[in-house]
């Protein structure tokens, strides 16, 4: 008799959360939403008018969660945890999310340079009708950075699909002075936060 591994579903099509849950063991497999002009309208991560950063990364996990635990029903896949996550940067209380063109990554990322911003990385796990949510607030601050230098990052294409502008995993590791919280809540998946409530669930990590 075989006993089927534990395993849950990640609604994210980011590659660094993929990393970072295989770090810590978790096995999962990956449950992606359309984008572009076929993204569902629920899964919309606008800003909401005078939404603040907390709320609004807390309520876009939560809506990814929902949405991935709808699209089970409707696939008829295994019923297992959902775990949906948000990343997104608080700087004087504006949300930050990902830069639309080099042209807003230039502006985002000459507005971090020399001073401390937030960053927010919200996670929810849903299954059946119960739907838990935690929130990762770390501080990081970059030095001052020279305009050709923010444009050299800028022409890698690495900020492109990041919260902020940046990957503190990759070249932009070199703009930080010091952070204070999660690496891999910066990152865009913070481990003991996600670790712990996996556990709540009754997953085995």
């Amino acid at each position: 008799m075989t006993t089927l591994e534990p395993r849950i579903y990640l609604a994210s099509q980011s590659p660094r959360r993929r990393e970072l849950l295989a770090q810590v063991g978790v096995r999962f497999d990956l449950l992606l939403f359309r984008s572009g002009n076929r993204a569902d309208s629920s899964t919309c991560e606008d800003p909401l008018p005078g939404e603040q950063p907390d709320v609004y990364a807390l309520r876009v996990a939560a809506a990814k969660a929902r949405h991935g635990t709808r699209l089970l029903q409707e696939r008829r896949l295994p019923l297992r945890p959902v775990l949906a996550a948000d990343t997104t940067l608080d700087v004087d209380g504006e949300i930050i999310g990902k830069p639309r063109d080099d042209t807003a990554a230039t502006a985002i990322l000459t507005r971090l340079s020399g001073r401390s911003h937030r960053v927010l990385t919200a996670i929810a796990v849903k299954q059946d009708e119960r739907l838990e949510q935690r929130l990762s607030i770390s501080e990081v601050r970059f030095r001052r950075l020279s305009l050709p230098e923010i444009q050299r990052y800028v022409s890698s294409g690495e900020p492109r699909d990041k919260a902020g502008a940046y990957g503190i995993q990759g070249f932009a590791a070199m703009f930080i002075e010091e952070i204070r919280g999660s690496h891999s809540g910066i990152v865009g998946l913070p481990l003991c936060e996600t670790v712990l409530l996996l556990r709540e669930f009754g997953y085995p990590v």
